[in-house]
């Protein structure tokens, strides 16, 4: 099982980088936004990493912080959330506003969750329990914009027809962010904000 990664960036998409090892093999790793707009190409990193294994992949999941490669797993542990839903929990809420609001039984900040409606919010509530602990700060850090606007939406629909929408859902969901001056990775933050728990 890797856990942890460190290399340099070879490529970084919008949600997923290719990590390059001190041995020479490059890895391919599923992140958020946030993270993909923090990386630069040629830069060391390190990323704590969660592996998923099925009978015909195996699949790396990076995180900045231990904490949110642990929120991931626990998340992992919820009856009908797979890796994409986990890791799009933490692309449109940080650890911390989901301890909150599991603590809280925050059902509607829960739905916020792309792929999350309501009966499976309040089975993740219910099933997460206090496996994540209390929240120790809730302080967010001012949104960056990076990237051109201009060459976001192509970028932005294909990640969210990658996360399982149609291309008619995620034009609609996109076609009225557009034209704000938004970044790849803030538009794609906002775009699963809209979406919420709708599939399609």
């Amino acid at each position: 099982m890797i856990a942890q990664l460190r290399g340099t960036v070879e490529s970084i998409g919008l949600d997923e980088a290719v990590v390059l090892t001190a041995s020479g093999i490059g890895f391919r790793v599923h992140i958020t936004p946030a993270l993909a707009q923090n990386l630069a190409v040629g830069q060391e990193t390190i990323l704590h990493t969660s592996m998923i294994v099925r009978e015909d992949s195996m699949t790396l999941f990076g995180f900045l912080t231990a904490d949110e490669q642990r929120v991931f797993d626990t998340l992992m542990t919820v009856s009908g959330i797979g890796p994409k839903i986990g890791l799009a929990s933490l692309a449109v809420l940080s650890p911390d506003e989901l301890r909150r609001a599991v603590r809280d039984q925050d059902i509607a900040m829960l739905q916020r969750i792309p792929g999350v409606g309501q009966k499976s919010a309040k089975r993740l509530a219910l099933e997460i329990g206090d496996k994540l602990g209390q929240p120790a700060s809730l302080e967010q850090a001012p949104a960056r914009t990076s990237g051109s606007p201009d060459e976001a939406e192509p970028e932005v629909k294909a990640a969210l027809i990658s996360l399982g929408w149609s291309e008619a859902v995620a034009a609609k969901a996109l076609e009225p962010l557009t034209g704000q001056g938004l970044g790849p990775s803030e538009l794609l933050k906002a775009a699963l904000v809209k979406l919420g728990g709708t599939r399609g």
